[in-house]
């Protein structure tokens, strides 16, 4: 499991009245490709007061019509497990996957990250995108955008190196998760 962190009390944790500890979850759920699922989804996390850190959607297995909706968490252990289980219970899910406690998953993210600069900053940038490993596929005479594929722990500190340099913005795709090993979801 990720890092724990101290977590704001919820009247829907089990030790409400006793501070908890927060960890951060990643969820893969299978669903039906149909109109007012995602909604559903959300409207759990939301209607609980829980919010959603990253969020991808897309459809799997077109014949079947089939999508997986990955999201990310952060939350108390036995909220996390009564979402995961209220999830279940919603007719278009087919599997409810909570990726953070089987320790066998792979998490990767795309960004792009628009940075200014001239002279030297300029020159850092390019070295510290090498170190990254992150493509140039923009540029002009004063600013880069560079696309990072990576764990979101690497492109957040990739971010916060471009910060002094000249930072200007930044867009990410979301969390995308999958088991490690020969079974599927």
């Amino acid at each position: 499991m990720n890092a724990q962190t101290p977590a704001a009390l919820s009247p829907y944790s089990s030790s409400a009245g006793k501070a908890s500890r927060s960890e951060t979850h990643t969820l893969s759920v299978l669903v039906d490709n149909e109109p007012g699922v995602l909604a559903r989804v959300v409207g759990l996390f939301s209607g609980r007061g829980y919010n959603i850190e990253s969020l991808t959607v897309a459809e799997v297995a077109h014949a079947q019509q089939l999508s997986r909706i990955t999201i990310v968490t952060t939350g108390a252990p036995e909220t996390i497990e009564q979402i995961s289980h209220q999830l279940e219970r919603i007719v278009p899910i087919h599997k409810v996957t909570d990726l953070s406690l089987l320790d066998r998953f792979v998490q990767r993210e795309l960004a792009m990250i628009k940075v200014r600069g001239k002279g030297e900053n300029r020159t850092e940038a390019m070295r510290l995108a090498e170190a990254f490993r992150a493509r140039v596929i923009d540029a002009t005479t004063e600013s880069f955008i560079f696309e990072l594929t990576g764990a979101p722990k690497k492109i957040d500190d990739f971010v916060e190196l471009m910060r002094p340099i000249g930072l200007v913005e930044v867009a990410r795709t979301g969390v995308a998760a999958i088991t490690r090993g020969p079974q599927g979801m």
